[in-house]
């Protein structure tokens, strides 16, 4: 008797039941179930309708079996401890997980050769798709490893063009460092540092090349921007900051290429004492609560980073779903959010 009650307690509905429900065949259940397209809005309705009902939930193992496919994603990054891939990790994972599909999270670390062993291993796992920002575009090894695969593969801020079939998720850096740049030359800076990334990564191009066109568009002095490419990491920021500030003509405004480098520099004004907004101008990229919750509140280029992983995961469904070789390239745009961080130069010496 109690076997009997348990085993109706924990039983998980059938196909049959979802089909005695709705009031439909059992190849009707299926074929909506299996996303068919010759199946009418109302009876894909009646259908889910009743499972919903009845707590019906596919067995993906069985339909893998059948399909070929794990329902699984692989994501790698290249530095857990950013907030900016956590925003976006979760943004790819709540899209994944409306369109049926779990994801596995990997992690570079920054380093070019764990890209491939991360790659290599979450091809292991038979993932469909692969949504990858990788810690460098230029290092060979990484595009072997994906340049003869038929997995499809999204990029997300990055580029290999060794790789024709990787289509990518790109933000507008240039135009964002263009627009920053502007307004600092509007409030009549002119010796302007720019602290990014490794120039082996796109944005840290692109940012350059912002720079450049504001420089160009206005007439300002090219000679008169600091340009450096250093590790993403705080001591990196901390450090060329404290070289620039110690120069014989040192920068009156400072845009920075990430939030981690951004905590170094902020370090570093602290230990030369002085204040963001009135001795020095400060812009850094992303909107993280940091930027927000400093004293004052930091101008930001700020971009949509959870959009950033929606648009990645969806542009991968849509190619795991319908396979194709043409190259398919989304650029996201960003956005000036003007605080009290930025001011004109300051006419203290220094």
């Amino acid at each position: 008797m109690l076997g009997a009650v348990l085993a109706k307690i924990y039983s998980k509905p059938t196909i049959k039941e979802v089909a005695k429900r709705a009031g439909v065949a059992l190849s009707s259940v299926s074929r909506v179930l299996n996303n068919h397209d010759d199946v009418s809005i109302s009876m894909r309705d009646r259908v889910l309708s009743a499972a919903a009902e009845l707590g019906y939930e596919p067995n993906l193992l069985a339909s893998g079996l059948r399909s070929g496919s794990t329902y699984t994603v692989g994501f790698l990054i290249s530095d857990i401890s950013n907030p900016l891939f956590g925003d976006i990790a979760w943004g790819a994972e709540r899209t994944l997980d409306l369109a049926g599909y779990s994801m596995i999270l990997a992690n570079s670390e920054g380093d070019p050769e764990r890209d491939v062993r991360m790659i290599r291993l979450l091809k292991q796992r038979r993932v469909d798709g692969l949504i990858l920002s990788i810690a460098d575009e230029r290092t060979a090894s990484t595009s072997n490893e994906l340049k003869n695969d038929s997995i499809p593969i999204v990029l997300v801020d990055r580029q290999l063009e060794d790789v024709p079939r990787a289509s990518a998720i790109l933000t507008n850096h240039s135009a964002g460092v263009q627009s920053a740049t502007e307004h600092l030359l509007a409030l009549g800076h002119q010796r302007i540092a720019l602290i990014t990334g490794p120039e082996s990564l796109r944005p840290s191009r692109d940012r350059v090349s912002g720079i450049n066109s504001a420089f160009e568009a206005t007439g300002a002095q090219h000679d008169r921007f600091l340009r450096r490419h250093v590790d993403f990491s705080a001591a990196a920021g901390e450090s060329t900051l404290l070289e620039l500030l110690g120069s014989p003509d040192p920068p009156t405004a400072v845009i920075c290429g990430s939030n981690v480098i951004l905590v170094g520099v902020l370090r570093a004004l602290k230990k030369r004492s002085l204040r963001v907004g009135k001795d020095i101008a400060l812009i850094a990229c992303d909107d993280i609560p940091l930027t927000e919750l400093h004293d004052p509140p930091i101008t930001v280029i700020a971009r949509d980073t959870t959009k950033i992983g929606e648009s990645a995961a969806s542009l991968l469904v849509s190619l795991m779903n319908e396979p194709s070789d043409r190259l398919r390239t989304v650029v996201l745009p960003t956005s000036l959010i003007v605080r009290d961080s930025t001011c004109p130069p300051s006419t203290s010496g220094r």
